[in-house]
């Protein structure tokens, strides 16, 4: 007789279960709750609104709905006893007790477990006081960088820090978050490849499932931060392995290590191991549950592989986005995916994003590469906005099984991955030479178009050679190759190379082969070989030419974007690169001839620890083929690189009937091109013209979608909108770029106050600063600051605040107004120094030019102020130099002055009047109170704050060798009779307060 079953949970892991458990003839009916829009009466699948959190609502919901058998998901469920209590009503369900799903919910106790019983595992240890835990992190001499809470993490369940100081905050967080319990255990961050691996127990018999292998980074190439899952693929070519449970490996150097436990099918794993499963899942679970696994034991889809790739939604794994609509589920059904739903939720009929992890789309084929494809494909038909998923999903397996081959033909040697691809020798050994097959269908296209592309470095080759330097050439040479592939709405198949050279050098060749294959990996492609000929004389011994070849494809009937499809008002988005074309490395050349520097002296503004060479030869962007869905979209009207030179790559998408005018202010201009300009003595004209000036590619974008298509760029890479297509300029250049000179000025982005006797009037800023605010809760002025930074005509942004004290209302003012915010601890730090270089590390990610004190209550260390001279403002409440340790707003009243204000100013060092930027004087009135001035003196400071502000951002008051210098107008003076009222001693310019010993505000 078949019997219902309910499945508790909401995410994609559940609707696998569901989907599985649906197919067998055992199963009349499968409710999910609360389920979402793919288990919402979907055949024999349906959701339930019932309160999973309420044991007892369950156990009568499932007696009066006559429940045979419950699955739980969650595993915060699990360990909360959700089975004991079902099972001791008498409802049969599969999961493991609560005492034992403690072996996944309790870090601290599976490691234990761990170390019990000698199983080799991450070095670790637990703590209960956040002080000790980042003493411990600190001090320890391996990469203690893996922070997981003890108990069910709400929201997150590991942090894998990039440095030390990040893993430090991730303990603050979680031990200030009840929901992540009060204990956290700290690991050494394990290198190698991750491996999950699953079995059925039912205490006796172990069943083991196919390994799989999750890809935890948001982002292609691993990159970005670490989430539940982004898709999986299984199994894997790696190896089989038999396991309890469900365990996460890691294949290190050292040999396999256990990273954690799961009492429960992982997500997205579980999503690639279903659909493998040939027996009757029912009759699994209902052996295992029997103690009978050994009489039932599953078997498992022979030369068949599945993929899973997840969609999330815009902001995942942080605060996401919800109710967009999803489309496109029909067509990808259609194409024989399965497409389990998670984030998501019915709405008037539509489905819409309700979570981070919106869809899992799994594509089960006979092979991992045609799987992958296929997966993809899926992918391309779904859409919401701001989509993020990855596009390297099984690169890693595909590399594994693409072992490399060496083939000789004559001196040369050949680099070959396989399968899919063939390749001969063709006999001739005079110039080598080889032929290569690649199988297109493979590749999951079904009526493909081929796009070729062949590129060359030219002189930036030469530059390498006197540099001695090939392992970034190679990944030019791909790059200058795949991005004119995405120019043309093609992804990226295979790769060629040819090298011609006086003398074969085996350590230069390998370094430039290496160089190929890895950028081929980031790019998606195969890389399938190279000819490498030793020329004749004359050319010189150990010179060499490299050339390279590569082959793409895009469905017919895929919209192409189009060359000459730009209009009036259009606009143009630059995508950032930081990296010098091979084209105008002919003038890069000329330049060091003459300059007085060589490839070996230290980069300008590098402090020594980079070579000049190594700047120049920084890689050109290769844009990942993951920017394909955007380029497709529709929203894209070109797409061009810039190797060509800035006026070069956009004349590319631009048609004869419109112009384009560019704002050089709007984009980050790399250093290197800042000395290029001086050095060489370059007009703004030659440089657009010959370099891309830190823009590697151009779109041209409708204007009312280049907010919502530049939002989708920047969760990839940094982007702007750089400029607009207007009427035609029938005189003068057909591409106008604004600002370039005054760009190229700024030595970098952080010179914006030059500390000089230099009285020359600087040039008008038109680019925004950004700025950054540090407070401690107990200041009044950043709702002031923001406010005035929205100002039309404003010279700051607001890019950054951060607090050392959590929960204070300055970083919920700027979370609403959608300011990032950090929050770094004093009491974490065992000294000043290290707490402000932590500071430091924090304003130099987000790019920060100068920075605010609101009421900032840290004492400033002398490095920190000497780094940051003259681009740290802060406001005293008072006029008087002298009230150190007294009240403000009380003395003014008791000695009998006249006056009383505020005064913005720069934090010194040395305290001095010459710091001083603007001020405000607020003469007390007969009758004044101390509350009645004090509340007039706040309001002073929220009018003068901000215009000191505006007053340096815009270079209107800047500190020189002699003070704050005004550029545009005089700081504001007191009047003679305000003068005589404060006293023959004071100036007009008053001497700042002191704090702490250091000159670091009130």
């Amino acid at each position: 007789m078949a019997e219902r079953v309910l499945v508790i949970g909401s995410g994609g892991r559940e609707h696998a279960l569901a989907w599985k458990l649906a197919q067998s003839p055992h199963v009349k009916h499968v409710f999910v709750a609360p389920g979402n829009a793919g288990t919402a009466d979907n055949g024999k699948i349906s959701n339930s609104a019932v309160l999973v959190s309420n044991h007892t609502i369950v156990t009568q919901f499932c007696k009066d709905h006559n429940i045979g058998l419950v699955l739980v998901g969650p595993e915060a469920l699990l360990a909360a006893g959700i089975v004991d209590d079902l099972r001791a009503a008498g409802v049969r369900c599969f999961g493991p007790s609560a005492r034992a799903a403690q072996l996944a919910s309790n870090s601290s106790s599976s490691k234990a477990f761990l170390d019990r019983h000698g199983i080799a595992t991450a070095r670790w240890k637990a703590f209960s006081n956040p002080q000790e835990a980042c003493r411990f992190i600190i001090s320890t001499d391996f990469p203690a960088r893996v922070v997981r809470a003890r108990g069910p993490a709400a929201r997150k369940e590991v942090t894998i820090a990039a440095s030390k100081e990040e893993a430090c905050r991730a303990v603050q967080e979680i031990m200030q978050d009840r929901m992540f319990g009060e204990m956290v255990v700290i690991e050494e961050l394990l290198q190698g490849e991750e491996l999950s691996c699953s079995c059925f127990t039912d205490g006796v018999t172990v069943a083991s499932m196919p390994p799989a292998q999750p890809h935890k980074r948001l982002l292609d190439g691993d990159q970005g931060p670490s989430t539940a899952g982004m898709g999986a693929y299984c199994p894997v070519p790696q190896g089989p392995l038999c396991c309890v449970l469900q365990t996460g490996l890691m294949l290190t150097k050292e040999g396999v290590k256990i990273l954690n436990f799961k009492c429960q099918f992982g997500d997205p794993q579980c999503q690639v191991i279903l659909p493998l499963l040939k027996n009757d899942f029912y009759e699994v679970i209902q052996a295992t549950i029997d103690g009978k696994l050994c009489s039932s034991m599953p078997a498992w889809s022979e030369n068949r592989t599945a993929v899973c790739v997840v969609m999330a939604s815009p902001g995942y794994p942080g605060d996401c986005d919800k109710g967009m609509e999803v489309t496109g589920l029909l067509q990808a059904k259609e194409l024989g995916l399965q497409v389990f739903h998670g984030g998501t939720a019915l709405k008037d009929g539509r489905v819409v994003t309700s979570g981070g992890r919106v869809l899992s789309v799994t594509a089960v084929k006979q092979d991992l590469m045609e799987a992958l494809g296929e997966a993809n494909r899926g992918v391309a038909t779904i859409h919401f906005q701001g989509a993020t998923f990855r596009r390297d999903i099984g690169h890693r397996g595909l590399r594994l099984l693409q072992q490399p081959l060496y083939v000789s033909t004559g001196p040369a040697q050949m680099f070959l991955p396989a399968p899919h691809i063939w390749a001969i020798s063709d006999g001739r050994s005079e110039g080598g030479g080889f032929a290569a097959f690649f199988d297109l269908k493979a590749s999951g296209y079904d009526d493909p178009i081929l796009v070729s592309q062949t590129k060359s470095l030219g002189p930036k080759l030469q530059v390498a050679q006197v540099c001695k330097r090939h392992d970034t050439i190679g990944q030019d040479l791909v790059a200058l190759c795949v991005n004119d592939l995405l120019a043309q709405g093609a992804e990226p198949l295979f790769f060629l190379s040819q090298l011609a050279c006086g003398k074969l050098d085996a350590e230069v060749m390998e370094t430039i082969k290496e160089g190929i294959a890895e950028a081929c990996r980031s790019a998606g492609c195969a890389f399938l070989g190279g000819e490498v000929t030793e020329v004749a004389a004359p050319c010189p011994s150990g010179h060499c030419d490299l050339a390279g070849f590569v082959v793409g494809a895009v469905e017919r009937g895929q919209r192409l974007l189009g060359l000459q499809r730009a209009d009036e008002g259009d606009v143009l988005l630059g995508l950032g690169s930081p990296g010098i074309p091979g084209r105008g490395f002919g003038v890069v050349r000329k330049i060091l001839l003459a300059s007085s520097l060589h490839c070996s002296s230290p980069a300008p503004g590098s402090c020594g620890d980079t070579t000049l060479g190594d700047v120049l030869l920084t890689p050109g962007k290769m844009f990942s083929p993951a920017l394909l869905p955007v380029l497709r979209s529709g929203h894209v009207k070109g797409f061009a690189p810039t190797a060509e030179g800035l006026l070069g790559g956009i004349s590319r998408v631009l048609p004869e009937h419109v112009s384009a005018v560019l704002d050089a202010l709007s984009w980050k201009i790399p250093e290197i091109f800042c000395w290029l300009y001086k050095e060489g003595n370059l007009s703004a004209e030659e440089m657009a013209q010959t370099f891309p000036c830190g823009i590697g590619a151009v779109l041209v974008v409708q204007k009312d979608l280049a907010q919502h298509v530049l939002q989708d760029i920047q969760r990839q890479q940094e982007a702007w909108l750089i400029g607009k297509v207007v009427a035609p300029c029938y005189t003068g250049s057909h591409i106008e770029v604004e600002n370039l000179a005054e760009a190229l000025q700024l030595s970098s982005p952080q010179q914006l106050l030059n500390d000089t006797t230099a009285e020359s009037q600087p040039q008008p800023r038109k680019r925004k600063v950004k700025v950054a605010v540090l407070v401690s809760g107990t200041g009044t002025t950043l709702p002031a600051l923001i406010s005035s930074a929205r100002e039309p005509g404003s010279c700051a942004q607001l890019v950054l605040v951060i607090s050392n004290k959590s929960g204070v209302e300055e970083l919920r003012s700027a979370a609403r107004a959608g300011i990032p915010t950090r929050v770094i601890d004093h009491k974490l730090y065992g000294s000043r120094s290290e707490f402000d270089s932590t500071i430091d590390r924090v304003l130099e990610e987000f790019s920060v030019e100068l920075i605010c004190l609101s009421g900032f209550m840290r004492v400033l260390s002398s490095p920190f102020l000497r780094k940051w001279k003259g681009k740290i403002l802060n406001a005293s409440p008072s006029l008087f130099p002298r009230i150190k340790d007294g009240n403000a707003h009380q003395e003014p009243l008791e000695s009998g002055f006249k006056v009383s204000g505020c005064t913005v100013h720069f934090v010194l060092e040395e305290p001095g009047a010459r710091a001083v930027i603007h001020r405000e004087p607020v003469p007390p009135r007969p009758g004044d109170t101390e509350a009645a001035l004090a509340e007039r003196l706040r309001e002073a400071e929220l009018r003068a704050f901000p215009l000191g502000l505006q007053l340096v951002a815009s270079g209107a008051v800047r500190l020189g060798a002699r003070g704050a210098t005004c550029w545009r107008r005089e700081s504001q003076r007191l009047s003679p009779q305000e003068e005589q009222g404060h006293g023959s001693s004071s100036a007009a310019a008053p001497e700042p307060l002191e704090h702490g010993g250091l000159w670091a505000g009130p």
